[in-house]
């Protein structure tokens, strides 16, 4: 574990707000410049390492503190290099966030009967934590924006592995995809349009909106809220959707319109400036069986095209495929194996296992006949066809094989040490007051400046 990295897991943990039970009266247990660290806050992320079912230990205490103190020393220097992030960025963290623990929990309501409180309640009281964590972030990516290694430091870095300590590599694929949807005529999604239209023509004759979206939504993200997507801004969402949240005026509804996810009906609650506060309705316009049959004879086609030659799998992903991450990449599928490198080298073992039972049996350089499937995110439903581009055995990392992973470990390892540069000089400057409770503890032991008045 680097000593000095902000990991993921402080964002998660900041996230899951249990109300620990207060024993003692607050108190403050870390200055940093001018920010502060409660005992009310430690202890809330004590009793969240408890409800994950692990064991009592109060060591682990130093360790949370250790993260506090990093992110508001980061907090501290964001402010004074302006250092901000946008109301739309907190909002869809926030919204991620929640979306992940409301499936965790097995529904919203589970998750506000263990928060005792609305889910409204819990994402305003995370708000602030949530905001500070991506600043803090923000601000760590600034500082190592422009290290970077070279290939002699790459090369000095896998030299610095003993023979015996280098890395075991299991097996990896390189796997392509063509993902096709059926498209519905216009006269098989009209019934679907009607339906949404009935719903706008209700709200203009003055039912609430957002009892209708909760009540007839097909967004799971946003129905429980009443079809609040909170706030936007021009990237975040679909052209089409874009576009009408920022041609109305804060009040307005949009007309029916349609996107790849369905027909929405849209309206602008606030406006502030380069930003909208929008909530929606979502109607999903299903398959029918003549709908893929259609797509069915289409993957057919492109098979067979494939397959005689008349057509690279690169060229027909570019083509066909409707999944945009991996339509202008061949058709490759991507692995991010941390925060921050993508690789076409998949492990086996973190394939999905309907990706893996077709691919097992396949040589290298041969295509799928088209599968059906049903995505598990969405219910939508289609033909995939798969490409097996190689397949390595395992074996002990080399630089030859497994050159991007040792470049990648050797950037993590420079910027590790970059950062831990960044904090002893901040260190240095900054007053830092750790509570006698705590100023003990190994994790603290840098943070404490024998030489400065405490």
């Amino acid at each position: 574990m680097k000593r000095f990295l902000i990991i993921a897991g402080l964002l998660t943990c900041l996230f899951i707000n249990v109300q620990a039970q207060k024993t003692t009266i607050d108190k403050v247990v870390a200055v940093v410049g001018s920010n502060v660290i409660l005992l009310s806050d430690l202890n809330q992320q004590y009793a969240i390492f408890l409800n994950q079912g692990n064991p009592p230990d109060t060591k682990v205490k130093c360790y949370f503190l250790q993260q506090m103190l990093i992110q508001k020393l980061l907090k501290q220097q964001a402010e004074i290099d302006s250092i901000m992030v946008d109301d739309s960025q907190v909002d869809d963290a926030l919204d991620k966030r929640m979306r992940y623990q409301i499936q965790r929990m097995g529904g919203q309501e589970r998750l506000e009967q263990f928060l005792q409180k609305s889910v409204l309640q819990y994402k305003d009281e995370m708000r602030p934590e949530v905001k500070e964590g991506l600043i803090a972030d923000k601000m760590q990516q600034k500082i190592t924006e422009n290290t970077t290694v070279t290939p002699l430091e790459v090369k000095k870095y896998f030299e610095s592995y003993k023979k015996d300590s280098l890395p075991d590599i299991g097996t990896e694929v390189e796997v392509g995809e063509i993902v096709l949807y059926p498209k519905l005529t216009k006269a098989e999604k009209q019934k679907y349009y009607d339906k949404i239209e009935s719903y706008r023509l209700r709200i203009k004759s003055g039912e609430d909106f957002g009892f209708l979206a909760k009540s007839y939504s097909e967004d799971p993200g946003s129905a429980s809220e009443g079809g609040d997507m909170g706030f936007i801004d021009r990237t975040t969402m679909v052209k089409e959707f874009t576009a009408w949240a920022f041609k109305l005026k804060a009040g307005e509804m949009s007309p029916v319109f349609e996107t790849e996810y369905g027909y929405h009906i849209l309206q602008v609650i606030e406006r502030r400036g380069e930003q909208a506060h929008v909530r929606h309705i979502l109607i999903r316009p299903q398959t029918t069986p003549a709908s893929l049959d259609r797509v069915k004879l289409k993957a057919d086609s492109i098979y067979k095209d494939i397959t005689d030659k008349k057509l690279p799998f690169s060229s027909a992903a570019s083509l066909y495929s409707d999944n945009k991450e991996t339509q202008y990449n061949g058709g490759m599928m991507l692995f991010a194996d941390n925060q921050t490198a993508r690789t076409t080298f998949i492990p086996v073992e973190k394939l999905d296992p309907s990706v893996f039972v077709v691919i097992d049996t396949m040589k290298v350089g041969e295509v799928s006949k088209p599968i059906a499937f049903s995505s598990q995110q969405d219910g939508k439903e289609g033909y995939k066809l798969f490409f097996l581009k190689s397949k390595t055995p395992p074996h002990k990392g080399n630089l030859e094989q497994d050159y991007p992973k040792f470049k990648e470990r050797a950037q993590q390892d420079k910027n590790s040490k970059v950062m831990s540069e960044w904090f002893e000089k901040r260190r240095e400057t900054t007053y830092i007051r750790i509570d006698d409770e705590f100023s003990t503890c190994d994790e603290m032991k840098l943070w404490v400046n024998k030489d400065k008045k405490q």
